[in-house]
């Protein structure tokens, strides 16, 4: 088999299996161990698949700028956003995310409920406009443009100093070993903080984020509470989130 020919075949496999080990491919192949590894490092090099211990996981599509993750999905980014809207309590205070599955949450709150919502989102904020009752915080801090969110000093400064019942989180990527992750340093630090500021975290997932994994780690697995997951997702995605101990929401509501 030539180069291009395995390198390939490793992305096809990649795609339908949902991981590679190198060994184990190695042996498939009758190639060495060594021969697959180089091969998944030129493949990461040009960010067509992400390398961790042992192999590779798929990288994560949600990477890519505000206007092209608008366009992802959007069917179910509904679907899980009116999930998820359904989970904010009157009289809760909630830290909202920033995305385009955070903006579908918040267009869905009853226009009467009454609660606070934190969330370094300008998107975010000007959805809520509208609501009356719903009390809006805007964190602060340099705008990172790419995600259309707050970052920096100040707005790790304002994140301490609240307690949240709920954060409802987005992120690039939902694996059972890599955990929760995304593709920016600050963003992840900023997620983090607000995971740690808040009683319980809800993720928002929708299906090309079961399974990808981003460079930078926001917390393993089990620190999510619960993971709102479309219909779409196949048995395949959520079985290893299942096994991690997650609580699952469907985003048709039933609570599996």
């Amino acid at each position: 088999m030539l180069t291009s020919q395995r390198k390939q075949h490793i992305l096809s496999l990649l795609r339908r299996e949902g991981s590679i080990v190198a060994k184990d491919l190695g042996a498939q192949l009758g190639l060495s161990e060594d021969s697959i590894r180089r091969d998944l490092r030129e493949l990461a090099a040009q960010g067509l698949l992400k390398r961790v211990h042992g192999g590779a996981l798929p990288v994560a599509a949600a990477e890519g700028d505000f206007a092209r993750r608008m366009q992802l999905v959007p069917e179910e980014k509904v679907a899980i956003g009116r999930a998820a809207a359904g989970l904010v309590l009157g009289g809760q205070v909630v830290f909202i995310d920033g995305g385009t599955t955070a903006v579908q949450l918040v267009r869905h709150l009853p226009m009467d409920l009454r609660a606070t919502v934190v969330t370094h989102s300008p998107s975010v904020a000007v959805e809520l406009v509208s609501h009356a009752d719903v009390e809006v915080v805007l964190l602060g801090g340099r705008l990172f443009k790419h995600s259309v969110v707050t970052v920096g000093a100040a707005t790790m400064e304002a994140i301490s100093r609240i307690r949240a019942d709920t954060y409802f989180m987005g992120v690039t990527g939902v694996q059972a070993e890599a955990g929760l992750t995304t593709g920016d340093m600050e963003e992840a630090q900023v997620k983090r903080a607000l995971m740690d500021a808040s009683a319980e975290t809800v993720v928002l997932a929708s299906s090309e984020k079961l399974g990808a994994v981003s460079a930078w780690q926001v917390h393993p697995l089990k620190r999510a509470g619960r993971i709102v997951h479309s219909t779409q997702a196949s048995r395949k995605m959520i079985e290893p989130l299942r096994k991690a101990g997650v609580g699952l929401v469907r985003a048709d509501g039933d609570a599996r």
